[in-house]
């Protein structure tokens, strides 16, 4: 069982007689149950995740699966890593796009390092408007006999 608070010592009433249990929740069980419910609530919402692996083209412009985006902030995510490196030289940017009154943007550093071990990752705040896509993307270039493939893990959560 995961502990998601700890419960103060004095939450526990004295050991009691099979005679005089009453069933009644402390006042300091009820402090406890409701400070529960607002970490509960105040947990980020996982709005959508997407996972693509071995891909070896760009990613065009795609709406996360959200079936009704509500106006607030969300916080966009990425991690990226080459697969498979190409002969020659790769590159991978990952770009994301919202609304905020305008369409805005924001894209990653090219990741180029062209090994297995190359990596990249991108975390960004953003204010949505009501009812507007939220979208990912990406822009491939692979130089070579052998062309590069990648892993790419995508996620919108709602923060608040």
């Amino acid at each position: 069982m995961t502990n998601l608070a700890p419960l103060p010592d004095f939450v526990v009433e004295q050991p009691v007689a099979a005679s005089r249990i009453s069933g009644r929740v402390t006042q300091a069980m009820r402090y406890w149950l409701l400070e529960l419910a607002d970490r509960v609530n105040t947990t980020p919402l996982v709005t959508a995740t997407v996972t693509a692996s071995t891909q070896s083209a760009s990613i065009g412009t795609t709406s996360f699966a959200i079936l009704n985006v509500q106006p607030g902030v969300y916080r966009l995510s990425m991690a990226a890593r080459i697969s498979r490196a190409a002969t020659t030289s790769s590159s991978l940017t990952v770009t994301f796009g919202w609304t905020a009154t305008v369409a805005c943007t924001t894209s990653s550093a090219a990741i180029t390092g062209n090994t297995t071990a190359t990596t990249g990752s991108l975390t960004y705040l953003v204010r949505v408007d009501e009812a507007t896509a939220i979208t990912y993307a990406t822009t491939y270039v692979s130089v070579g006999a052998v062309t590069m493939q990648y892993q790419l893990d995508v996620l919108c959560e709602q923060v608040a």
